[in-house]
């Protein structure tokens, strides 16, 4: 084998169906080549790397302000309370604060994150260099001008741009993302937002069941924040975003963590508050935090002939190694300290 090949031998779960298998996977220039049959192998757990669908890692420089306003004085561009802020960070001070969020993902197992970017082409640029030399890739939706410099639009919502039809048009005719918050604290700008044939769809809090057949018939993704939503106010039920639900319906959800000014873009926590707080099944959970990597054009799920992107668990290290369902363990206890590698290629 080559320089940076490698052979990882330990319980993997495979494919879209996180299929638990003892098996060597063996990877050759970052891709995956061979995952072999073994016998008895229960330690390490091999697991997919994770993917956060939705970001705000500029809000990085307002973490943890004490904050009283509602939503819309808050996040609401763009005069909210946040974008006040980042209009008054120093470039320098904003990639900074960037890189230290980046670099607190990778930790976590996080190969690659869904990011809403304010601040227009500077606001991207930004981006792009504080991701500068991390394997944690950013899919970068641009606003205020900055939607053609990365990899599309990050629309706050239908009802607060009133050019959304030139918006919308110039960046598809770019070939390029469209993707709208909708729904996060009523339902009235869920139809606007659909009638724009959306790549994604993020909260989708106050979703009707109508709303819901939609984007299930239309393929149209939904990145739910459920603990931004808790920290927000926008619900304070499992019954919102209806999760359970968008399932029973046949959508695709997808995983995110929402303004980093509230929420720290930890999915092994967004995973444990979906399992305790909304009851969905852990294995409908973990699916879900690696299903975004799709946005990227590529998958995380554990294939052959697939790139590396995977992490090993050491349940030996803490108590993981009594566990009796190591995807309901992965989801409602591990953390970043239980990794003890991660393989990314993304």
């Amino acid at each position: 084998m080559g320089a940076g090949d490698l052979v990882i031998e330990g319980r993997a779960l495979l494919g879209e169906e996180l299929l638990v298998r003892d098996v060597a996977i063996v990877v050759e220039r970052g891709i995956i080549r061979r995952i072999e049959d073994l016998s008895d192998r229960p330690a390490p757990w091999i697991c997919p790397a994770l993917f956060n669908a939705h970001t705000h890692i500029g809000d990085s420089v307002a973490m943890d302000l004490p904050f009283t306003a509602d939503l819309t004085n808050l996040v609401t561009p763009p005069n909210g309370l946040k974008h006040r802020i980042l209009a008054a960070t120093p470039e320098n001070e904003l990639i900074t604060a960037m890189r230290a969020t980046i670099g607190a993902m990778q930790q976590y197992g996080t190969a690659g994150f869904a990011d809403f970017r304010e601040g227009g082409v500077a606001g991207v640029q930004a981006l792009q260099r504080a991701a500068d030399g991390y394997p944690c890739r950013p899919l970068i939706l641009g606003r205020d001008g900055g939607e053609l410099a990365g990899d599309g639009a990050g629309i706050s919502s239908a009802r607060d741009i009133s050019s959304l039809d030139e918006v919308v048009s110039r960046v598809r005719n770019a070939g390029k993302m469209v993707a709208f918050h909708a729904g996060e604290k009523d339902p009235f700008d869920i139809d606007a937002a659909l009638s724009y044939d959306p790549d994604l769809l993020i909260h989708c809090t106050h979703a009707t069941g109508e709303h819901l057949n939609r984007c299930a018939d239309e393929e149209i993704p939904i990145a739910v924040c459920v603990r931004s939503n808790w920290i927000f106010g926008v619900t304070g039920s499992a019954q919102n975003p209806p999760v359970r639900e968008m399932l029973n319906r046949g959508c695709t959800f997808l995983i995110g963590t929402d303004n980093c000014m509230a929420v720290q873009p930890d999915l092994w926590r967004e995973m444990s508050f979906l399992t305790t707080v909304y009851k969905i099944p852990p294995e409908q959970v973990l699916r879900a935090a690696v299903a975004g990597s799709r946005l990227l054009g590529k998958s995380f799920f554990i294939r052959e002939g697939t790139p590396a992107n995977f992490l090993v668990i050491s349940p030996e290290d803490s108590n993981l190694w009594l566990s009796r369902d190591p995807i309901r363990t992965l989801t409602g206890r591990a953390g970043a300290h239980n990794i003890l590698k991660k393989v990314i290629n993304s």
